[in-house]
C-alpha cells in the first residue's frame, strides 16, 4: 500500500521558520517525482515546489523562491520542505504527492499519491 505522510506542520511567527517532512511507506521513493502543494481556506490548491528522481532538480513556485527549500534523502524515504522566512499568505495546509517518473511534474492533476496533509499556520 502507497502511503505518503506528512509532518512538522504548526505555527510560528512571521520570519520563522519550520521544516516539513513527508516520508512514504509501502514504496521507495527513488523512481517517483515528489511534489508539495497548498491549499489555503477559500483558495485552490497552489504548486509550491517538486523535486526529480533523476538529478534532484527542483521547481519552486515565484512566491517561495528563496525562501524554500526542497530536499529528498532516499536512504530515510523522505522528502523535506525547509520554509524559511515565512509569512501569513504562507498559512495553508501542505501536501506532498508523488508520482513515478523520472521529470519534473508542475501540476497538481498528473500527481499519483497524496498524503493527508500538515497544517502550517504564520501568524503572531
Amino acid at each position: 500500500q502507497v502511503l505518503l505522510v506528512e509532518s512538522g506542520g504548526g505555527l510560528v511567527q512571521p520570519g520563522g521558520s519550520l521544516r516539513l517532512s513527508c516520508a512514504a511507506s509501502g514504496f521507495t521513493l527513488d523512481y517517483y517525482v515528489i511534489g508539495w502543494f497548498r491549499q489555503a481556506p477559500g483558495k485552490e490548491r497552489e504548486g509550491v515546489s517538486c523535486i526529480s528522481s533523476s538529478d534532484n532538480s527542483t521547481y519552486y513556485a515565484d512566491s517561495v523562491k528563496g525562501r524554500f527549500t526542497i530536499s529528498r534523502d532516499n536512504a530515510k524515504n523522505t522528502v523535506y520542505l525547509q520554509m524559511n522566512s515565512l509569512k501569513p499568505e504562507d498559512t495553508a495546509v501542505y501536501y506532498c504527492a508523488c508520482r513515478i517518473t523520472r521529470t519534473l511534474v508542475v501540476h497538481s492533476r498528473e500527481y499519483d499519491y497524496w498524503g493527508q496533509g500538515t497544517q502550517v499556520t504564520v501568524s503572531s
